[in-house]
């Protein structure tokens, strides 16, 4: 078998994945936009929470978690596939965010917290905004649903 040649020369592709933000993404400052357009008043990136949630609503007691599908390893999502080199490397290392993000959770909700977590596939055009409707919903409408999705995408 051929092996398939390289996307990138030798050290970009380092360079380029150090460059991935964690903080201020499209699809975060996206969620943030539209909840300041409904009235609802948040701090971001707050360090003092397991998690450093992306948003955190105190007068709701909410915190919102914008997570990438391939980052945090969104199940049954056509977004997450585990890279084809390396593989030992990222599936740990997917495996580890993907516990990290379970125990914050848990965390955060034995601090009293109510965890909301939206999907990078739940932002795609044609589901945005009945997902970020859902979102204002469940911050300030008190929906009793889930609030952690527990299987596939939307």
């Amino acid at each position: 078998m051929k092996a398939k040649p390289e996307k990138y020369e030798r050290g970009t592709r380092s360079y380029t994945m150090s460059h991935i933000r964690g903080k201020d993404t499209s699809i975060e400052v996206m969620v943030r936009r539209y909840l300041f357009s409904r009235g609802l008043r948040f701090r971001k990136n707050d360090k003092r929470y397991p998690g450093h949630p992306d948003i955190v609503l105190p007068k709701w007691h909410t915190v919102v978690f914008v997570n990438g599908c391939f980052w945090h390893m969104h199940e049954g999502c056509t977004k997450h596939s585990m890279p084809k080199s390396n593989v030992e490397f990222w599936s740990a290392k997917l495996l580890r965010n993907r516990e990290r993000d379970r125990a914050q959770h848990a965390a955060l909700e034995a601090m009293g917290w109510r965890v909301i977590v939206v999907w990078e596939c739940e932002l795609a055009k044609p589901v945005r905004q009945e997902r970020l409707e859902r979102l204002y919903t469940q911050i300030a409408g008190g929906d009793t649903t889930p609030a952690v999705p527990t299987g596939a995408a939307s």
